[in-house]
């Protein structure tokens, strides 16, 4: 098997980008693999305190070989996350056809790579497969085996070229399809997550977001990513660090466990039954902790001066 790529992005979080590189030289395949860390540049305002950090980080990223082999490329100015994702993946996937995504807050089960490897082997001619992704949500029932959702997804990933080659970086392009398939309520699925909104903040230039057109790309052409039945990824990236602060988030984190799932080849469709799960999922805890939030922001705003900056 001839093992794919791993690109890791960093900037300027070191106490998490070294979790994230002592987990992936935990990987059973680490020491086999190969290794590009993209290092993001400062910013033109960047604080004495930011500089530091990216300092600290590149300095911890060149410390230690966390894999066979070590590439390092360092920004001289600041990308943004978005533009930083884009021109790396689209840089190494193009050079070895296949790429495995992680960012510097993620930390991997040990079968992480076994997993991306494998499936990245079994599905490589599946054109109805654009991706495969680590991390699964927190759902309450036990899921015995991988499988398909419609879409795409960004924690923890893995594409190869002729998948990355379908991005669409247009994000009005994109909503502009979505509306007239008259597609919103399932690209939202089944309106139980408002990925609209997000879309069009991405539009308006408020979020920088690279993800949401990802997985817009992904659901217009109906393609399929593969979901492990527990989760390879935890995001330890909640904590205000990063460039999504939303601490209502923290409702997506997991604990990585000691369980292992049998790689097995899986029909390429779409899993109806976990899809509603995943949905029951966004409709509880989460969507409402998320709506109190909004509102109590909304009360402060009204009652109290300055009060927008929370």
């Amino acid at each position: 098997m001839e093992l794919a790529p791993i690109v890791l992005f960093v900037y300027n979080r070191p106490w998490h980008t070294e979790q994230t590189l002592n987990a992936l030289a935990s990987n059973r395949l680490a020491n086999e693999s190969t290794l590009y860390i993209y290092a993001d540049g400062q910013k033109d305002d960047a604080t004495a305190e930011e500089l530091a950090n990216i300092n600290n980080t590149r300095n911890l990223i060149k410390g230690k070989k966390y894999c066979k082999e070590v590439f390092i490329i360092e920004s001289e100015f600041n990308l943004g996350l978005a533009n930083a994702i884009i021109k790396g993946v689209t840089e190494i996937v193009n050079k070895y056809g296949k790429i495995i995504v992680l960012e510097d807050d993620l930390v991997t089960h040990p079968f992480f790579l076994t997993y991306m490897n494998r499936y990245l082997e079994i599905y490589a001619n599946s054109e109805s497969v654009i991706s495969l992704h680590g991390f699964m949500y927190p759902i309450k029932k036990k899921i015995s085996s991988p499988f398909f959702l419609k879409g795409a997804d960004c924690w923890g990933w893995a594409t190869w070229k002729r998948g990355w080659d379908l991005f669409e970086h247009n994000g009005k392009l994109l909503l502009d399809r979505i509306v007239q398939k008259n597609a919103e309520k399932e690209f939202n699925f089944n309106n139980s997550y408002n990925y609209m909104s997000l879309l069009e903040a991405q539009i308006a230039g408020k979020v920088n977001s690279w993800a949401v057109r990802w997985y817009a790309s992904a659901f217009l052409l109906n393609k399929l990513t593969l979901y492990p039945p527990i989760s390879l990824v935890q995001n330890i990236g909640f904590d205000g660090s990063g460039t999504h602060k939303d601490y209502i988030d923290s409702q997506l984190r997991v604990a990585i466990n000691a369980e292992e799932f049998e790689i097995k080849v899986i029909g390429t469709s779409e899993n109806k039954n976990i899809k509603k799960r995943i949905e029951k999922y966004f409709r509880g805890n989460y969507n409402f902790l998320r709506s109190v939030k909004e509102l109590l922001l909304s009360f402060y705003r009204n009652i109290k001066p300055g009060a927008a900056n929370l």
